[in-house]
């Protein structure tokens, strides 16, 4: 049972370890993001007139914002304001964070048809042949097969002990296999959270750029007293729908994906509840 222990140390290290790192990569990010801005967004070659802006971005020239007019569909995001940078990020985060998903719950299925793995255990099992149970583990290499392999280790162990009776040795197989499977979760769910989070926040920081965008319209629609200024009008308008069509389309994005991965989560949950009542069934009849 030490031995247990120990190896179950080292397998809470390895999931805390793996996976990235939010506290990290987000600020990253962010930097990309402002700079993505800037520097594409705010090339001079999306607006019109370049040779009067210089080069670099938009944002360093001398010339008056309100008298720059795109000249591109980036320059048009552009214009979108000061929340644009930050729906950029949220967009970024949600592909590097939706990669890194697909890569980690890619590497947890393991070799292999996930199906025909289980089939074929359960069909050892009912042989009771769990040496070659654990080959198959070996062989998959995912999170199904390391629960499974500390199941039937567990397995083994109790079928050699005479010190517990068969209801003392069901209720440790029953425990050791859970162990296990609480030790794979935080690998298949760790930064889920982060899609979740941005699928709702994506929409409330796009929806701040549409109330800043539309006070700027109806400020211009104000101040110009019987002739409103149809040029700042426009822009302000122009600017609500950038940050509303950018959040909607991160929000739509996060969403789609993070009910992608919880099916695959709950795919490979399946699995490891379906092999471990065999795993128990198999112990109940042979031993």
């Amino acid at each position: 049972m030490e031995m247990n222990v120990s190896k179950n140390d080292e397998q809470v290290v390895a999931r805390k370890a793996g996976g990235l790192n939010p506290a990290v990569i987000i600020p990253i990010i962010l930097a990309i993001g402002i700079c993505i801005y800037l520097f594409v967004l705010g090339s001079p070659g999306n607006f019109k007139d370049a040779e009067k802006l210089g080069s670099g971005s938009v944002a360093f020239s001398d010339i008056d914002g309100k008298d720059i007019h795109p000249d591109s569909f980036l320059g048009i995001i552009y214009k979108g304001g000061v929340i644009v940078p930050i729906l950029i990020t949220f967009m970024l985060t949600v592909i590097v964070f939706s990669i890194e998903r697909a890569l980690v719950l890619g590497r947890a299925a393991g070799k292999g048809n996930l199906d025909n793995f289980v089939i074929q255990v359960r069909s050892l099992l009912n042989q009771n042949k769990i040496d070659e149970a654990l080959e198959e583990c070996d062989r998959q290499q995912g999170s199904v097969g390391n629960v499974v392999k500390e199941g039937l280790t567990t397995y083994k162990a109790l079928s050699h002990d005479t010190t517990l009776n068969k209801e003392q040795k069901m209720v440790a197989l029953n425990k050791a296999i859970e162990e296990a499977t609480t030790l794979e979760m935080p690998m298949l769910e760790k930064n889920m959270m982060i899609l979740s989070t941005l699928g709702t926040v994506a929409t409330l920081v796009a929806l701040l750029g549409t109330v800043i965008g539309m006070i700027k319209a109806f400020f211009a629609l104000g101040s110009g007293g019987g002739t409103p200024d149809a040029a700042a009008l426009s822009t302000g308008i122009s600017e609500a729908l950038i940050n509303t069509a950018l959040g909607i389309g991160t929000s739509a994005i996060a969403i789609i994906l993070y009910n992608f991965f919880t099916s695959k989560i709950d795919g490979l949950t399946y699995k490891i509840d379906e092999i471990s009542m065999s795993i128990q069934q198999s112990f109940a009849e042979f031993n």
